[in-house]
């Protein structure tokens, strides 16, 4: 059985991203493999405002079929252009999105999102 690739997403600090930096580096320093991937968000709300539903379609959508650019993909969603371009900014800006040249990729089989309660 193949290991799922997975983004982790996450509300915290930017202490926190740095502890889990610096864990990661000290761990790869130590030669263990280091193979994870975390987005973290300052707060609920803009966690929540950009894993909207339209933009977990969007995701989805280009993980299981690609797209060669931002125009495909608002064709095959069947959404206006403007929406779907600013929807890929930003998920390309949390770094969910992956761009080369035009083409857009989501290597992600699994995104987890987490909210700690405690904070």
């Amino acid at each position: 059985m193949s290991a799922t690739n997975k983004v982790q997403v996450s509300v915290g600090s930017l202490a926190d991203m740095g502890k889990r930096f610096a864990g990661a580096w000290k761990r790869a320093a130590a030669g263990k493999p280091v193979s994870e991937t975390h987005v973290t968000f300052l707060d609920v709300q803009t966690m929540l405002d950009a894993l909207s539903p339209r933009r977990l379609e969007l995701l989805q959508h280009v993980r299981q079929h690609g797209a060669a650019n931002v125009r495909e993909l608002a064709s095959a969603l069947e959404r206006d252009y403007k929406n779907v371009h600013h929807d890929v900014a930003l998920l390309e800006a949390a770094g969910l999105l992956l761009r080369d040249g035009r083409k857009l990729t989501a290597p992600w089989d699994e995104l987890q999102a987490s909210v700690s309660l405690m904070a």
